[in-house]
């Protein structure tokens, strides 16, 4: 059944106007139409099995049937990602969507691409907001990862108070193995530098908020490559992808609430 996520205040009432990209792609894209369900999220755990009442070049509506909630398996990982060139960032955020991460932090590190005008800034932002979104129906997820609009080192490492915290530094002789916990920690803030990586400044930096340097092996990874291997690997170890993780259904467990 194809999901779409919507706004909060759109699934309020039991008949759903639906937004001009939902129609789009039901009509254009999927071919679909009057009678057919959809399941509409808010992007919080909320899901809607909804009825297709009318679609049409002007807008459409859908009628909601069945509400309930829905929680993710995921391990919560937040991704501060030092802001690689061009648009590589793009990859991060759909593949880190993908893997569960709960977060996304963008940095300007001392050796991030200089910051953008205000407008171009906040084209990035929409650009990137519809990015996890799309990644996130794709992978039906229930709960949108949050997005925050680039911040500064000291800005993103104030107040971290992740249980486990890990800085990936190709200078530190530590492995990444040795300072994983057997026992699940209750989550994880991961920081990954730019292309050049972080300075040593940076590192100590991250050090003083609790972040713990270790290296991922003999080989340099790519900036967009670091942090979407230690997401797979934590949830692997204390998420959804080991190989005893309970598989959930995709689509509506037994509604809680049914409405004409």
């Amino acid at each position: 059944m194809q999901r779409f996520f919507v706004s909060a205040e759109e699934l309020r009432d039991d008949r759903v106007a639906l937004p001009a990209e939902v129609v789009h792609h039901l009509g254009t894209v999927l071919r679909r139409g009057e009678g057919e369900e959809i399941l509409l999220l808010d992007g919080a755990g909320l899901v809607c099995r909804c009825r297709i009442v009318s679609l049409g070049r002007k807008g459409g509506q859908a009628i909601v049937t069945a509400r309930w909630s829905e929680q993710e398996s995921a391990f919560p990982v937040t991704l501060l990602q030092g802001l690689p060139k061009a648009d590589k960032f793009d990859l991060v955020l759909q593949k880190g969507t993908e893997l569960g991460v709960t977060s996304f932090i963008p940095v300007l590190c001392s050796r991030s691409i200089p910051a953008l005008s205000a407008g171009r800034e906040t084209q990035r932002m929409l650009r990137w907001k519809k990015i996890v979104r799309e990644a996130a129906r794709q992978c039906r997820r229930s709960n949108l990862p949050s997005l925050t609009p680039p911040a500064s080192l000291e800005t993103a490492l104030a107040g971290r108070s992740e249980e486990l915290r890990l800085l990936l530094w190709e200078e530190e002789a530590r492995p990444l193995a040795e300072v994983l916990p057997n026992k699940a920690p209750s989550d994880a803030v991961v920081l990954i530098g730019p292309e050049g990586g972080i300075t040593p400044q940076e590192a100590e930096q991250a050090r003083s908020a609790g972040f713990v340097p270790v290296r991922f092996g003999p080989r340099i990874l790519r900036s967009e490559t670091a942090g979407l291997s230690v997401a797979s690997i934590l949830q692997y170890l204390y998420g959804d992808l080991g190989a005893l993780a309970v598989k959930k259904k995709h689509d509506a467990p037994a509604p809680r609430k049914e409405t004409s």
